[in-house]
């Protein structure tokens, strides 16, 4: 059995292994008071183009983004997402856990189209009882999305210049950020990111890293004592060069930018696998997650060969798979799979 399940099923890649083989028995100071983490902080800051940016390390991606989205918000706003978001869908009302609503708008790619947001906050203070609701207190996009799909950067621009125009923060969730800088279809850059949100994650639990990620608010612009925001939400780590030591791997010498193109060159491969065996697309994903409209026979089949994700119904005989490639997938595996995909077509 092997799986193209997540992103996030190997390990980490040698190089960050071998980092904290070579740190492991260094005495440090403890919550990121350490050389390792100061350094991993600038290399990150000189990759963004954030020489004021402020960096803080988390463990995982929803701690990231309830711990986040809580501190840029007031008590009485609300985020908003598409209605696929991950805070909507997946993260067992984590945001809503903290007192803060996720305001929803409709999504066929999975992102949120400038016009959506504007006419949500337009219809919010049109509406002469808007005292007594939910405040659309800032925004949530991802890139990737949940479906695979990309922001351009006139998109992300459009609806940051939105932002501005209502005063509430644009926050982007990189959990496969490392995927979508790789992608072909991408006209954004880290960089460009750096420049257009107010704050963002790099992830690295699915690019390469045991664990981690990297928070970064771009401008200098972290609520107020984060570091103790953090704290109080159980995300500081005493051991803080944990996470830095890694991220020092990921982005030294270009490491990060390498294991992204690394799937999406599998992902192509995998894609063709599909389309000159006759699956066609669920939606055409430019990034490591492809999605595929399979029998509902031919998927029970598969399930006791290899690991994917049955993400949703198509109709009543069909389902719609997800297969992720990552920075570990080789060229053997998608022969593997072919070989599995033709033996129970038989």
């Amino acid at each position: 059995m092997f799986s193209f399940e997540c992103d996030y099923h190997e390990g980490a890649h040698q190089s960050v292994l071998l980092k904290l083989i070579e740190t492991n028995m260094e005495q440090l100071p403890g919550y990121g008071e350490d050389h390792y983490t100061r350094g991993a902080a600038d290399l990150i800051r000189e990759a963004c183009g954030c020489p004021d940016g402020q960096v803080y390390f988390f463990a995982g991606g929803t701690q990231t983004n309830v711990t986040v989205i809580d501190s840029i918000l007031r008590p009485y706003d609300g985020i908003i997402s598409a209605e696929t978001g991950h805070v909507n869908c997946h993260e067992a009302g984590g945001v809503e856990y903290t007192g803060h609503k996720v305001l929803t708008v409709p999504s066929e790619d999975g992102k949120i189209a400038p016009e959506q947001l504007r006419k949500l906050l337009v219809d919010f203070y049109d509406d002469e009882a808007w005292e007594h609701m939910v405040f659309p207190g800032g925004v949530y996009v991802s890139h990737p999305t949940e479906l695979g799909t990309l922001y351009t950067r006139s998109e992300l621009t459009a609806i940051a210049e939105i932002c501005r125009e209502y005063k509430i923060p644009l926050y982007l969730d990189g959990a496969r950020m490392g995927y979508g800088l790789a992608s072909d279809a991408s006209d954004l850059t880290l960089k460009d990111i750096g420049k257009i949100v107010d704050v963002f994650y790099i992830g690295g639990t699915k690019v390469g890293a045991l664990c981690g990620e990297a928070v970064v608010f771009p401008r200098g612009n972290a609520p107020e004592h984060f570091f103790t925001i953090m704290k109080q939400r159980g995300n500081v780590f005493a051991k803080g060069r944990v996470v830095a030591v890694q991220f020092l791997a990921l982005f030294t010498d270009g490491l990060y930018f390498r294991l992204g193109e690394q799937a999406l060159d599998m992902a192509e491969e995998l894609k063709q696998v599909f389309l000159e065996r006759g699956f066609r697309f669920y939606v055409k994903s430019p990034t490591n997650m492809q999605f595929f409209v399979v029998e509902n026979e031919l998927v029970r089949k598969l399930h006791e060969h290899v690991g994917f994700e049955v993400s949703g119904k198509y109709d009543e005989t069909h389902s719609i798979l997800r297969f992720c490639t990552s920075w570990a997938t080789t060229r053997e595996d998608i022969r593997r799979l072919a070989g599995i995909l033709d033996e129970v077509a038989r």
